[in-house]
């Protein structure tokens, strides 16, 4: 394992260290990304947004119809290009092409599908998108 501040693509962060070095990755399309990784980068965006939520219901900038606050909004496009690479190199990790993203748009299989993916085991051998990073 290398060092924090090397941030190569054997670098396996735990904890806060999953959600900031997604961020800090936010367009990295190549290599693989752990199970930890990306459920830990789920796990803080969920938490953030619903603490964002609760200060958007205090200040009222929550709008009922949209289901969505100000604050909720912008935290989402800030995190929309890291959640997509991360979910492209989470899926390279089990030997999948990036292109699955795409199967999210048939309404509920799509999600089951892709949930079923972000589940499974990295593939131990390697392939095209790089060498396992256990």
């Amino acid at each position: 394992m290398t060092g924090e501040s090397e941030q190569t693509d054997q670098y396996v962060p735990s904890g806060f260290g999953c959600y900031t070095y997604a961020l800090k990755n936010y367009a990295k399309f190549t290599g693989r990304a752990r199970r930890r990784e990306y459920w830990m980068f789920i796990l803080f965006n969920f938490v953030i947004g619903f603490f964002l939520g609760i200060i958007d219901g205090l200040l009222g900038t929550y709008n009922a119809e949209a289901q969505v606050g100000l604050l909720g909004a912008l935290y989402g496009l800030f995190v929309l290009i890291p959640s997509i690479a991360l979910g492209v190199r989470r899926l390279h990790d089990i030997g999948r092409t990036g292109w699955w993203l795409l199967i999210s748009f048939i309404p509920f299989i799509g999600a089951i599908v892709l949930l079923v993916f972000f589940v499974l085991d990295s593939r131990e051998e390697g392939s095209k998108y790089g060498p396992p990073r256990k």
